[in-house]
């Protein structure tokens, strides 16, 4: 970026960029509103009051004249000849409203920007298209992102600075935004040229950044390199992977677990389990109600950023889920069970389909909700009880929770283990069960007690991709665990989205909220849902489940793929055009949607026969292998799939019942242990799944017995009434 270096603005982002903090803020959006529509009854609102996203909503009655993403926003800035301010969030990122309580709402900022910009605001979960193209300047410019992302461009949409949170006032020599603003006037009235051809070179870089890196066909030396690129940053005390801050990016360990299966490497194994043994005593879990906060800002997994998302839980419940089936260690079946019970209790609708996050503050405070003082200990516990609990949750006076900024105490507890139950019991003088049974009694009077505190916000949207994953994840630990209950749950929010989340062509919708279905699917919507669907089938042999995914993987294919140099876009052949039109393919906090559909496409083509699939997942990997080869431990669902290609694989299709105790017998054996490259398929007359897996057609049972037949690659062994047969053609010996 040459060019760009001469340019004065060029310094400002970058002393303007800094790291986004992934937090949450704000206590529930309703008494939000209410408090401010109290306060002043004559609350002007601009342009946000008619969306429907809760982080929109909650910018309605800012002084900053702002637009949703429109035309009619950029048609403004060409006829006012004004730079567009882009502010990019989501409704529980706290710094996102640290920036808005400074700036947005200060009448002063308000003024400035709404003299010099069209301000437009977008919810990035609302629309990841914007965000990904955007956010990738930033990076490229400023070597950071995060979010508030903020961007100041032409009205064609071409950006020529970038930065995350700016505060009001200038310090540290950062500019806020009351210098900024002038400065970046200034700039464009009166330089404009030198900053048209910044813009112009930035998106330039961009388009050439976005073709991908195609190359030859992906090899199988990139699954020792991406394991050795993970061994060589795993931290080994508390586990996971570099020092600080912590994410628990579970795609990783389901990696690791493939690994240890193929080469039975125990150190594979090793790094999963201390990772998830440590996640599962430090505070990043909330011991008193479940579920796993956004990621941990120190190494010990001890203080989080509190706020909870749904593809989050839907990802970490598929590793504990996974290592159970590897290990046989209850603990973690119970982390994915606790998991699962606060996803149905806190973030599930009435019509079954999950919300998609919750914030981290209540009340003005981050982690008000989730952190307990001695006092309140021993009021609601008593004293010896209290004591009990503080010792095995290491509550301290003056308390363990440090503010981050400040990294003062605050007299407030975080629980979090430090120690096993059984360590702890021999210490407290009482068997491991009576201390277990003490610390449940405990922990639900806490909960019942924190019920009536302020809840943090509930982000309550409906995101078909996010669902997608958490209908996988329920899917797999159904069966696993074998627990009907959480397939019952994976098909209800199916079923809702397959019925409420599509147009009337039966292509995907992204988002549903207060009733309004709005904004067109982009590929991971079709990626994680039809990998929901392909588990949900497996788990309840309902063939309408296998019959969409296939459907929903046709339109992907349709909608989506390049035909020039193969891989799926992240947008549709005829969505909005924006400045470029990009493929992802790193596996960030959740995985790509060209990483997912691979694993797709090749379990489809097992599960069908349809060898065609198996061609695009080949030709995908060209499209993206020059770059997956720089770092392929950035890309680890990707190697998931190419785990699954490289193979043996097995198809299994049971032929029989499926209400017959056989047929149940057969499937509950298949999904307790870890069996990663199978798929089962049932062969039971069924029209709709002899249409599209032709080869089960002529698969039979004698009516008395479920019959298995075992695959290697379409090539199918005798049938077999025999459980440990079956399992010993798999290479499981009972």
């Amino acid at each position: 970026m040459n060019a760009t270096t001469e340019l004065r603005l060029t310094r400002i982002l970058v002393t303007a960029g800094i790291t986004g903090l992934l937090l949450v803020a704000y206590s529930n959006f309703n008494t939000y509103v209410q408090e401010k529509e109290m306060a002043d009854d004559n609350t002007r609102y601009n342009r946000l009051k008619d969306e429907k996203s809760p982080y929109l909503l909650q910018h309605a009655a800012n002084p900053v004249d702002w637009y949703p993403w429109s035309e009619e926003a950029f048609e403004k800035a060409k006829a006012e000849d004004k730079p567009i301010f882009l502010s990019i969030g989501y409704s529980t990122c706290h710094w996102c409203h640290v920036m808005e309580h400074e700036s947005f709402e200060d009448s002063s900022v308000a003024e400035l920007m709404n003299a010099a910009f069209v301000n437009i605001k977008v919810d990035r979960e609302e629309r990841p298209d914007i965000d990904d193209i955007y956010m990738t300047v930033c990076q490229m410019l400023t070597r950071s992102g995060g979010w508030p992302l903020t961007i100041i461009m032409t009205p064609d949409k071409e950006p020529f600075f970038a930065a995350t949170y700016i505060p009001k006032q200038s310090r540290h020599k950062r500019p806020g935004m009351l210098d900024l603003i002038p400065r970046i006037s200034q700039v464009w009235n009166n330089e404009r040229s030198r900053i048209l051809n910044s813009a112009e070179e930035i998106t330039e870089h961009l388009t050439r950044a976005s073709k991908g890196a195609p190359g030859e066909q992906l090899d199988s030396t990139l699954l020792d390199t991406a394991y050795q690129q993970l061994a060589q940053t795993y931290e080994p005390e508390y586990g996971g992977f570099g020092q600080s801050p912590k994410f628990p990016t579970a795609h990783n360990f389901m990696y690791l677990m493939r690994r240890f299966y193929r080469t039975k490497d125990a150190t594979a194994l090793s790094m999963v389990e201390t990772t998830l043994k440590s996640m599962r005593k430090g505070g990043i879990f909330d011991h008193v109600g479940y579920g796993f906060h956004r990621y941990s800002t120190d190494r010990e997994w001890l203080v989080p950023h509190f706020e909870k998302m749904l593809y989050d839980q839907a990802i970490i419940a598929m590793a504990y889920t996974e290592a159970w089936q590897t290990t046989g260690d209850s603990s973690y079946k119970r982390t994915a069970g606790e998991i699962y019970e606060y996803v149905l209790r806190d973030m599930t609708s009435p019509d079954g389909a999950f919300y998609s996050a919750e914030d981290a503050d209540s009340e003005g405070e981050e982690g008000k909700f989730y952190v307990w003082s001695m006092e309140e200990l021993f009021e609601i516990l008593g004293e010896e009880d209290g004591r009990i609990y503080a010792r095995v949750y290491n509550f301290s006076e003056d308390g363990n929770f440090l503010e981050e900024a400040t990294r003062e105490r605050l007299g407030t507890n975080i629980p979090h283990l430090q120690e096993s139950l059984d360590e702890l019991a021999v210490d407290l003088d009482t068997s491991p069960d009576e201390l277990r049974k003490n610390l449940e009694a405990s922990r639900q009077k806490l909960f019942e007690v924190r019920e009536k505190r302020i809840h943090p916000l509930k982000d309550d949207k409906v995101l078909s991709d996010w669902n997608g994953l958490m209908i996988a994840a329920l899917a797999k630990s159904a069966m696993a665990f074998q627990e009907p209950p959480l397939a019952d749950a994976a098909s209800r929010a199916a079923d809702f989205v397959l019925t409420n989340m599509r147009r009337e062509d039966g292509r995907l919708m992204h988002r549903f909220r207060d009733g309004e279905l709005a904004i067109d699917a982009f590929l991971d919507n079709y990626a994680f849902m039809i990998w929901g669907l392909i588990e949900l089938y497996q788990a309840t042999f309902d063939s309408r489940y296998l019959v969409e995914a296939v459907k929903l993987n046709e339109m992907a294919i349709e909608d989506f793929w390049d035909a020039e140099s193969s891989g799926f876009f992240f947008t549709a052949n005829d969505a909005e055009k924006l400045l470029v039109r990009r493929k992802d393919i790193y596996d960030g906090a959740t995985p790509s949607g060209n990483s997912v559909m691979m694993y797709n496409l090749v379990r489809l083509a097992r599960m069908t026969g349809k060898t065609l699939y198996e061609d695009y997942a080949m030709h995908l990997g060209k499209a993206f292998s020059a770059l997956v080869k720089q770092y392929p431990a950035a890309y680890t669902q990707l190697m998931i799939a190419m785990e699954f290609m490289q193979g043996p694989t097995h198809e299994v299709v049971i032929a029989g019942n499926p209400e017959h105790q056989s047929t149940m017998a057969m499937s509950a054996a298949l999904a307790k242990p870890f069996l990663p490259n199978k798929v089962v398929v049932l062969a039971n007359g069924d029209s709709a799944i002899e249409t599209l897996a032709p080869f089960t057609a002529n698969m039979f049972s004698d009516g008395n017995q479920s019959a298995a037949y075992v695959c290697q690659n379409f090539a199918c062994e005798l049938p077999t009434t025999n459980i440990n047969k079956m399992l010993k053609s798999l290479g499981i010996e009972q």
